[in-house]
């Protein structure tokens, strides 16, 4: 048995894609309304302002996801007001929460974790603000004994750094951790690197990844705790 558990929370606590498409739709709603901008030519700036954002940054860190900055390079490029930018940030980020709902067994798989008395930490790209936000949503986040997010790390997973520093938190070996996400590279297979127990939270992809164990809800995870780890 692990002495720590640590989760991904994009994709992996709620589903990201199908909260992200309705704050996507609402922010081109109001692109429509209040910028002229028809659906095709928002997305189109959309891509150029992370890709320009992943420029300025080195693409490897928490600014890659901040929507406010990547609506102030569109309105700049646009010629608009930059006041635009932060109704525009808040209003992706409320519709993108209200519309998260725990994926199926969260609850359950955390109450059997602090349970047995194990750490319960979260290991997330993005900045933590938000991260915060979520978890509260979620309901878990009195539950959690630590976080670690790529802004407070100064990199992102796959990077063992981000993996080292929830150890530390943790309080034990790397070996001791196990580390659950929905993302192969990111999640179980950076984990692995730092040398902890990755479990990937898979789709049903036949992708192969050798030593990594898979679960298909997090239901699932406390019966593969017990045998695996």
């Amino acid at each position: 048995m692990p002495r720590a558990v640590i989760f991904d929370i994009d994709g992996t606590l709620y589903d990201y894609s199908a909260a992200h498409a309705h704050a996507f739709r609402a922010v081109t709603d109001y692109a429509a309304k209040a910028l002229g901008l028809t659906a095709e030519r928002f997305e189109t700036l959309h891509d150029w302002a992370d890709e320009r954002l992943r420029a300025h940054t080195g693409g490897h860190c928490a600014a890659i996801h901040d929507r406010l900055i990547r609506y102030q390079l569109m309105l700049e490029r646009l010629g608009l007001s930059i006041a635009h930018a932060p109704k525009m940030e808040r209003l992706y980020w409320s519709t993108l929460i209200g519309h998260m709902a725990p994926n199926p067994g969260l609850h359950e798989a955390f109450d059997w974790i602090k349970a047995r008395g194990l750490g319960l930490g979260i290991g997330t790209n993005m900045t933590a603000n938000w991260q915060f936000a979520k978890l509260e949503r979620l309901g878990v986040l009195g539950q959690v004994d630590f976080m670690v997010t790529s802004e407070e790390a100064g990199t992102e997973k796959p990077d063992q750094r981000l993996f080292q520093l929830c150890a530390e938190k943790a309080g034990c070996a790397p070996e001791e951790c196990v580390f659950v996400g929905d993302s192969l590279r990111g999640d179980a297979l950076g984990a692995q690197a730092a040398g902890m127990r990755g479990i990937w939270l898979h789709d049903g992809t036949t992708e192969d990844a050798p030593g990594i164990a898979r679960i298909d809800a997090l239901s699932r995870l406390p019966e593969t705790l017990s045998k695996e780890c």
